[in-house]
């Protein structure tokens, strides 16, 4: 059965965006950029809320060309050619959006779901195909955990305070235990934690 894998950037203080939606804050760690375009490869799947998908499509499709590099989303200015893996990536793989607002979604390899249904999410994980991925899109992975359908949360903790912000998982009833499975530091500051759901 395929996972589904949450990967966010949050502050110490554990907003993963600014009140305005701002991701300037990011602390950039060219290593972990390293590490996650190594783990890229084969056809993948990313869920999506429409916020996160707006976002996503107004940067990704227009930055990735002949170059071998492309800028960062957030944070300080900077080109990569780890950055360009991600992008080739994001834009390759199929993209789901949950939107009742949309009217239609035009991205290569995009599919728009009109109401988060549980079952439809279950179904998905039963199918083909390396793990799922999930980045920013708080008010589903909120969703997803209230019906214990994440198998791993990604946290990349940055070396700061944003004082005010979004969360990226609200509104969940009850409480979750996790169980963590790695902890690394980078050298600018951030460290990424790895948790799943305790006894899964």
């Amino acid at each position: 059965m395929r996972r589904i894998v949450m990967f966010n950037r949050v502050s110490a203080d554990g907003y993963f965006s600014g009140p305005g939606g701002e991701l300037d804050w990011a602390v950039a760690e060219p290593t972990l950029d390293e590490a996650v375009a190594g783990s890229l490869g084969g056809d993948g799947t990313i869920l999506f809320g429409r916020r996160t998908y707006d976002q996503f499509e107004s940067f990704w499709p227009k930055v990735v060309d002949d170059s071998g590099t492309a800028p960062s989303p957030h944070g300080e200015p900077r080109r990569s050619r780890e950055l360009h893996a991600m992008g080739v990536w994001i834009n390759a793989a199929t993209k789901i959006v949950f939107s009742r607002t949309r009217k239609d979604v035009t991205w290569t390899g995009s599919r728009l779901i009109r109401e988060f249904d549980p079952r439809e999410v279950e179904a998905l994980k039963r199918g083909p195909g390396k793990d799922i991925m999930i980045f920013g899109s708080g008010s589903i992975v909120s969703l997803l955990t209230q019906h214990d359908l994440i198998d791993e949360y990604q946290l990349v903790i940055a070396p700061l305070l944003l004082g005010q912000g979004r969360q990226a998982i609200h509104d969940v009833t009850r409480r979750v235990s996790l169980t963590l499975v790695e902890a690394t530091p980078f050298p600018r500051g951030n460290v990424r934690l790895r948790y799943t759901r305790a006894g899964s």
